[in-house]
């Protein structure tokens, strides 16, 4: 094994994962520019590695939960666009769903999914009919 591949943590049979795709940015980048603006949240605060302050673990979630319930990801495609483990999306999936329970979040959440799925209805290019 090279130094390089025991610096950068794999061994030369395995491969890096590999990052999201296009499609995984556009939904993670819808998914968070409604929500920053619904909860007040700078878009910076949602993209951190580390968990941040609570408001913004809290709207990362629902962007993760909307990414995943919205747009169809699988938790671990949500998981390498959001820059987290499958298992954390389960668990942000499973704590906005519970919150769902509460009138005001769940109508805050049904207007969120409408928008998210607008602004991706809205990049996704037309095919011209002649």
């Amino acid at each position: 094994m090279s130094v390089l591949r025991m610096i950068e943590g794999h061994s030369e049979r395995e491969a890096p994962e590999p990052g999201p795709s296009a499609h995984e940015i556009l939904v993670r980048r819808a998914a968070e520019a409604a929500v920053a603006l619904v909860f007040e949240v700078d878009m910076d605060a949602l993209r951190v590695a580390t968990r941040g302050p609570a408001e913004a673990a809290f709207a990362r979630q629902i962007a993760m939960y909307l990414a995943h319930v919205v747009c169809g990801l699988s938790l671990t495609q949500v998981g390498r666009a959001f820059g987290r483990d499958r298992t954390t999306v389960a668990h942000a999936c499973s704590l906005i769903e519970d919150r769902r329970d509460e009138a005001e979040f769940d109508c805050t959440l049904t207007h969120l999914e409408s928008a998210v799925a607008a602004l991706l209805d809205a990049t996704t290019p037309r095919r011209r009919v002649a």
